[in-house]
């Protein structure tokens, strides 16, 4: 059974990898008429409904804080976000789109529809619901798993460590 379940666990994995570089693919060309990267529309969209911080930012999109903050540094610089007082943490600033991101999100909207119609189309729309609802529940159960890990205490140590030179 635990080879099973390793198989498919390897295939998952394999999956997402492959469907994450579809998906940035996909991205970058929406993204493009509109003048922004598919890593800009990522951060922009992240903040669209709330001011956020760039380890919050990270946390909800599941990448590095650098990273995060390499693309909010640039959006800065373009005009396209800024940055503002966050009144819960004095050094931590809060990023926030400005209405020319907000405007160049927009401009990626009528694309972005067209796109997730053929998606719907294509898969059928009760099975794009359902994968949906698959890559929602597994991502959840991988944050819970790692919740969890980080909980765990550390196994106490019952016997001195040895050297590594000892026999």
């Amino acid at each position: 059974m635990s080879g099973r379940r390793q198989d498919l666990f390897s295939r998952s994995a394999l999956a997402v990898f492959r469907l994450n570089g579809q998906y940035l693919s996909v991205a970058e060309d929406l993204a493009q008429p509109a003048g922004i990267t598919a890593a800009w529309w990522q951060v922009l969209g992240a903040v669209l409904g709330e001011p956020l911080p760039v380890s919050g930012i990270a946390r909800v999109m599941g990448i590095t804080r650098q990273s995060v903050q390499r693309v909010a540094d640039l959006l800065v610089d373009k005009g396209l976000a800024a940055y503002r007082p966050n009144p819960a943490h004095r050094r931590a600033k809060l990023l926030a789109p400005t209405e020319q991101g907000r405007a160049a999100i927009a401009a990626i909207g009528p694309g972005h529809a067209a796109y997730a119609d053929r998606i719907a189309e294509a898969l059928g729309p009760e099975a794009l619901a359902e994968t949906v609802q698959a890559l929602e529940r597994l991502s959840a159960v991988l944050d819970g798993l790692a919740a969890e890990d980080l909980a765990e205490p550390a196994l106490p140590v019952t016997e001195p460590a040895r050297s590594v030179t000892e026999p």
